[in-house]
């Protein structure tokens, strides 16, 4: 039901990269960030953490996962926003506030500063229409 599940999330400056790795594993257990560097417009590094996880169990956890910690004003949010959240190719994108998975709390957040998802929905034939149909099965507050 799930191809993959990918994120990534930016480390500025004034942020503890290790504090951001927590973060990220408070959503992924044993999280393995591949890591880039590049620059902001002021010359300062800015570290990008992503990964791919391609494995079935690892992405059945974490559709558990957000099953079992989103709260249900988040669910509500997802449910009402799924189609504006779903692209044609069956992509759901969700962000996730950094600040709250460091206190291991699971927020959805608008801001650009937060852990971004993208679960890939298994769909056939690929169609917005059809991920949906899928969404409705993984999701069990859809």
């Amino acid at each position: 039901m799930i191809h993959n599940i990918t994120y990534r999330t930016f480390v500025y400056g004034t942020e503890d990269e290790e504090k951001v790795i927590d973060a990220i594993s408070y959503l992924f257990s044993n999280p393995l960030p591949e890591k880039t560097i590049t620059e902001d417009h002021f010359g300062n590094d800015i570290v990008i953490l992503s990964d791919k996880i391609t494995k079935k169990r690892l992405n059945r956890d974490f559709i558990e996962f957000l099953n079992e910690n989103l709260s249900s004003d988040d669910k509500e949010i997802i449910k009402n926003e799924l189609s504006r959240r779903m692209d044609e190719k069956g992509n759901l994108f969700l962000r996730f506030d950094k600040q709250e998975a460091l206190d291991e709390n699971l927020k959805l957040t608008y801001s650009g500063d937060a852990i971004h998802v993208r679960i890939k929905i298994a769909s056939y034939p690929v169609s917005k229409d059809n991920a949906i149909e899928v969404a409705h099965k993984i999701f069990n507050f859809l």
